[in-house]
């Protein structure tokens, strides 16, 4: 089966080169996904839990626009910048919210600061 390339109007798209995911087989491959509000186009105010919870939101609506669901993913990439969590609490928090059922594989690398004020990425793969 050929991947396709896969954007919904319901979740922010990352850019014109970059689709919000692609779909290969039963999988579903989620691209890097920021806390951008799709009704503004920017990035959610409040700071980093605020971007944290957005960037949520916004996998949810992709994986389940896709015919997927936040209970049927298996692994999960975080990005933060260097600092802004230092204890995991924020994303720990998140995880309880949207991972009720089933916490996936994690990894959550620190990384400089994104340009744009952007301090979360959430990538991730899902069974479809």
């Amino acid at each position: 089966m050929e991947p396709k390339v896969f954007n919904t109007p319901n979740a922010p798209q990352p850019n014109a080169f970059v689709p919000q995911a692609v779909i290969a087989g039963n999988f579903l491959f989620v691209s890097g996904t920021l806390g951008t509000d799709l009704s503004t186009g920017k990035l959610v105010t409040g700071g980093y839990e605020e971007q944290v919870t957005q960037a949520f939101k916004n996998i949810k609506t992709i994986l389940e626009d896709a015919g997927s669901s936040m209970d049927k993913v298996v692994k999960i990439t975080v990005f933060m910048v260097s600092g802004e969590d230092p204890d995991f609490s924020i994303i720990n928090k998140a995880y309880s919210n949207f991972f009720p059922n089933l916490t996936p594989a994690r990894s959550a690398p620190q990384v400089m600061p994104f340009p744009g004020g952007i301090l979360f990425s959430v990538e991730c793969i899902a069974v479809i």
